[in-house]
């Protein structure tokens, strides 16, 4: 064998090889990884291959590939996975079989979505199984395609880089994906190599605190009044009850007479019962005298029967709050505040080229009166945060809230639901007084949407 025929591979150099004579056929060996080769046809037909000793047999060369439809990379990957299944005492035929059969991603993916189990033993949740299609198909295209032993951690780190720029969770979160996907098919003993995924540097964590202000939540109240969704964002503060569950709640759920919606299965995989504040109470009770056969609380045109993540209506919410705000630091009078709310109504839009203009003229920056970052789930949070500011403790909040911790899960067990649900009221009527909605011990009438019966 001469030096020619061994060098470390790369794209290329092997692009650039000579092409032998015809009829003939050159082969090159890896110097990084022992057994791989690259054989060229006089026709330009570049072929990996993995060539060593099986136990017990003689030498035995094994077809990974082409190039470059298979890269470097992959190929060394592949040749990895053979060494492994010929160490464990694999026949040839079986490496072939098994290099051959190796799902995709793609297929690993379905069967993940399929087979994998919770710690309880429940299977996933079908909020979570859109959850993983959605990170599939958003961002894991460039992968979904190829063969598990020729995904690389290069790979995996261009697809975290690209998604970076979107959102730093999401890039995030498709790495985690990819590897709870090799961890299931490696503990299914369907793959045998490494996870690509470790050792793939996260984003910096950012720890999230943000709920609705004492100065917010009258603007906050009074947007959720003028959108179509209101009973949901109401009922979604009310109980601080994750988003998901309040989209699929449904009537047979709730004992009204008792206050308490019972959730069967929570993220956490168990269930709660939640109470309920007179106000939400009152929500639901009004929502019901004009409910139609749906048995949701929310229905929805979807296959799922019920709302789903009415992310716009936040949207205009949380814009409209914005607006309302500044409107207060303009200190109109009654007559301009007036022809305002007239605008509002008419169109979001204009309104806020409009009085965005004024405020500038009046070197007020808008900016500093908007809510837009806050989430849906910083309702969820809202709540909570009120408790602890009415003094709950902390295990009042993690039990009313459905937080699932090693170190309180026992604290949570021990509790009733009473002093949960005299937290729960006590926040509610503290953020709805501080919102001019609640005076004493008297509930005033929750805000409906204006121009509505």
């Amino acid at each position: 064998m001469n030096d020619k025929t061994r060098f470390l591979f790369g794209k290329a150099k092997i692009t650039e090889l000579p092409l032998p004579a015809a009829g003939e056929r050159a082969t090159y060996h890896d110097t990084k990884t022992p057994g791989l080769q690259l054989r060229v046809t006089s026709g330009g037909v570049k072929t990996f291959s993995m060539y060593r000793r099986t136990k017990g047999g003689g030498p035995e060369r094994i077809t990974l590939g082409r190039f470059p439809a298979m890269t470097v990379e992959q190929a060394r990957a592949a040749a990895a996975a053979v060494n492994a299944e010929i160490e464990t005492g694999a026949s040839p035929a079986k490496v072939r079989r098994a290099v051959r059969e190796e799902p995709t991603f793609a297929e690993a993916f379905d069967d993940f979505l399929t087979g994998k189990r919770k710690r309880d033993g429940s299977p996933l949740g079908e909020r979570t199984k859109r959850d993983y299609q959605d990170v599939f198909r958003m961002y894991l295209s460039p992968i979904k395609a190829k063969k598990l032993s020729q995904i690389q951690r290069t790979d995996l780190k261009a697809i975290h880089k690209k998604t970076t720029a979107k959102s730093a969770a999401q890039a995030d979160r498709a790495i985690a994906v990819v590897s709870s996907v090799f961890t299931y098919m490696i503990d299914q003993e369907v793959f045998s190599g490494p996870n690509p995924a470790s050792r793939v540097q996260k984003n910096p964590a950012t720890d999230r605190d943000r709920f609705a202000q004492s100065h917010e939540l009258p603007h906050l109240l009074d947007a959720v009044a003028r959108s179509g969704q209101s009973d949901y964002f109401l009922l979604s503060l009310l109980t601080g009850a994750r988003r998901s569950n309040v989209q699929a709640m449904a009537w047979r759920d709730l004992d009204l007479p008792g206050a308490v919606w019972r959730i069967g299965n929570t993220k956490n995989g168990t269930p709660q019962n939640v109470p309920l504040s007179p106000e939400a109470v009152m929500v639901l009770r009004a929502r019901q005298d004009h409910a139609d056969t749906s048995p949701f609380v929310f229905p929805g045109t979807g296959k799922t029967g019920h709302l789903v993540e009415p992310k716009r209506a936040w949207s205009t919410i949380l814009r409209t709050a914005s607006l309302l705000s500044l409107l207060e630091a303009l200190k109109l009078d009654d007559a301009a505040r007036q022809e305002a709310d007239t605008l509002l109504e008419q169109g979001l839009s204009p309104a806020e080229e409009r009085y965005h203009a004024e405020a500038l003229n009046a070197q007020i920056n808008p900016a500093d009166f908007s809510m837009t970052d806050l989430r849906i789930h910083d309702l969820r949070r809202t709540l909570g945060s009120w408790q602890a500011k009415t003094g709950a403790s902390l295990s009042i909040i993690g039990k009313s809230l459905n937080h699932k911790t090693h170190q309180a899960t026992a604290i949570y067990a021990r509790l009733d639901l009473d002093p949960v649900r005299q937290s729960v009221n006590t926040a509610t009527a503290a953020m709805l007084e501080a919102a001019g909605l609640k005076e004493g011990a008297t509930v005033l009438p929750l805000p409906t949407k204006r121009g509505a019966a």
